[in-house]
């Protein structure tokens, strides 16, 4: 009997230093992979405050794949945003303050990484002749920070990049009617250029547009428009073109139009003189 009693408590003292060592065992793995976070992050922190931005990506993208529930997902998502934004890699850091605004929504790198992303946005491949989506993208980007931050000292830059993408859209117009011109569809380029002067009354073309509208006019044989607009061309000379060069270029816009409305007026009276004549050539097979 007491070895029976013996035997049983031995087998319970067992079972409860099993348990103890079966609940101490997660603790002790997860313990030990913070710990391996905290070092892999502090060795990318520390390897940015260096500049080596390029050394710290792959330690980064690590913790966020392995340290989840750590504590050092959100520092590791800005740090690697920050990366790649000091790199320059423009589409790589978007995507990367994207991520971190959508999964840290209450973290106090907030508000910089949404104006970072947007910086990114703006920085992104851009030429004026191709797809205008990356200028969009950026401008919906300033506006969404403004939307969300009306209070920030960092306003006036933001107004600053909207200005540039403005113009960006804006020289967009204008090649557009310039190509219209060349291609001798003087119609097409007028409604580009209405348009782009209606639209973007700062842009640093619009002088310049002035001058081209006055021309398409002179195409299009409406010389009174054509004359409007190259007094206004007149009185608004382009910042970026030499004072003498321009009047040359005013002068010889003004013989274009002179010598095209003497060509319109000849050939109006061509066609009034064949017009009587084919009235005549009626009447004469009548009688």
């Amino acid at each position: 009997m007491f070895f029976l009693k013996k035997s049983l408590g031995c087998f319970l003292l067992v079972s409860l230093l099993g348990l103890i060592a079966c609940s101490s065992a997660p603790k002790d793995d997860e313990a030990k992979r913070t710990a391996m976070c905290k070092v892999r992050y502090d060795k990318a922190d520390a390897a940015f405050k260096e500049g080596k931005f390029g050394r710290v990506k792959e330690p980064l993208e690590e913790i966020l794949t392995l340290c989840a529930g750590t504590g050092y997902m959100e520092q590791a998502q800005f740090l690697l945003a920050e990366a790649h934004f000091a790199l320059e890699e423009w589409i790589e850091a978007r995507g990367e303050y994207g991520s971190f605004i959508l999964n840290f929504p209450g973290s106090p790198f907030i508000e910089t990484a949404e104006f970072r992303k947007a910086i990114a946005s703006f920085n992104m491949e851009y030429h004026t002749a191709r797809d205008e989506a990356n200028s969009t993208i950026a401008m919906k980007d300033f506006e969404r920070y403004l939307s969300n931050y009306p209070e920030s000292p960092l306003t006036d830059s933001v107004n600053y990049y909207r200005a540039l993408l403005m113009e960006r859209f804006a020289e967009r117009e204008y090649q557009t009617a310039r190509l219209y011109y060349r291609m001798e569809e003087p119609q097409a380029a007028v409604i580009y250029l209405k348009e782009f002067l209606e639209v973007y009354p700062l842009s640093k073309r619009r002088e310049e547009a002035f001058f081209l509208i006055a021309l398409c006019y002179t195409e299009l044989d409406q010389f009174n428009a054509a004359r409007e607009y190259l007094e206004i061309a007149r009185n608004n000379p382009p910042r970026n073109v030499d004072p003498e060069d321009f009047k040359k270029d005013i002068a010889k816009a003004e013989k274009k139009i002179a010598k095209a409305e003497k060509k319109y007026e000849k050939r109006v009276l061509k066609e009034q003189e064949r017009t009587r004549q084919r009235k005549n050539d009626k009447k004469e097979m009548i009688f």
